[in-house]
């Protein structure tokens, strides 16, 4: 049985595996290469779809781009899991979860630490002050996610634990909900939800992840795309640190970009988009050690079934 990603690298009636030909030659396979793209409504990736630049490097090489939509991280890599996509983008918890239940995934690059980007947000008016005052009260929250992390950290640091509050797991849109109509007292939420809370409702910010997390976003790929075409995966690379670096020196127009996608205002991406990392990068062992924190975290939590190495899901030359 061959594997997933090779039906939807190789999308030709000459191509039966990455690189195995039946009766074409290896210049007309790669002519025919389609690499799927897996992105979300908001983030780098939707901008360089928009500007157009990696279509015109791979090109070069005899790669047709097909882009395909995620609603966010967990989709995508299970996209990526099964051959839908070969590569794509995620925050911190997504892989996490995708390795501990088998994913053939890879670490390939990262974006800066963000920790400004996700923060632990109350209600205007609210009486809670500090991470101190959450003993007894309800924090809404995504489970298994970056801020499921930022959440620990902050407790941590004021001598508090799960059990000191009533932890209350919904999704972004929901959590929202019950945040605006008092359901709950807090939420540790990202951006850019955090962006449009703190400008539709004047949410309060009680801490963000300075100084306790990194809120690193990450780039993965099937591994055996990755090691096959090592110099498509460098072109990636290529076009997204650029990207970045544009979005760095643009992000009026960056926010112009994300603007229909998103359905969020021009205020709100500008904010959020002013707390991105800019610039992508390989993995490094350092952005391995607090990988590795935060796995170690959630198998403390029994979030994960098994203990992990985040070693294994990065590429042996990186």
């Amino acid at each position: 049985m061959s594997h997933p990603v090779f039906k939807t690298i190789a999308i030709s009636t000459c191509i039966v595996l990455l690189m195995g030909l039946t009766g074409c030659t290896k210049k007309e396979a790669e002519e025919n290469l389609i690499l799927n793209i897996g992105f979300q409504k908001y983030g780098v990736l939707p901008i360089l779809k928009a500007r157009g630049t990696l279509e015109t490097e791979l090109k070069k090489q005899g790669v047709t781009i097909r882009w395909v939509e995620f609603p966010a991280g967990p989709q995508l890599l299970e996209g990526l899991n099964v051959g839908s996509v070969v590569f794509g983008e995620s925050g911190e918890a997504p892989p996490i979860f995708a390795q501990a239940a088998g994913s053939n995934l890879v670490y390939v690059a990262n974006q800066p630490a963000a920790p400004k980007a996700e923060a632990l947000i109350v209600p205007k008016d609210s009486a809670i002050q500090s991470v101190a005052d959450l003993k007894g009260k309800r924090v809404v929250l995504n489970k298994g996610s970056n801020v499921h992390y930022l959440l620990l950290r902050l407790l941590e640091e004021h001598q508090l634990d799960l059990d000191d509050i009533e932890v209350v797991y919904l999704p972004p849109a929901d959590a929202r909900a019950a945040f605006e109509r008092g359901a709950v007292d807090a939420w540790v939420i990202w951006d850019p939800f955090f962006a449009a809370a703190e400008h539709q409702i004047q949410a309060r910010v009680i801490a963000d992840g300075s100084n306790l997390v990194s809120n690193t976003q990450f780039y993965l790929a099937d591994r055996r795309f990755a090691e096959q075409q090592p110099e498509i995966l460098k072109t990636l690379v290529t076009e997204l640190d650029r990207t970045t670096q544009w979005v760095a020196q643009n992000q009026k127009t960056a926010a112009e970009i994300l603007e229909k996608p998103s359905g969020l205002s021009l205020d709100i991406l500008e904010t959020s988009i002013s707390r991105m990392g800019f610039g992508v990068r390989p993995i490094s062992s350092d952005i391995v050690t607090a990988q590795q924190k935060v796995a170690d975290a959630f198998y403390a939590q029994k979030l994960i079934p098994t203990k992990l190495n985040i070693q294994d899901a990065v590429l042996s030359e990186q």
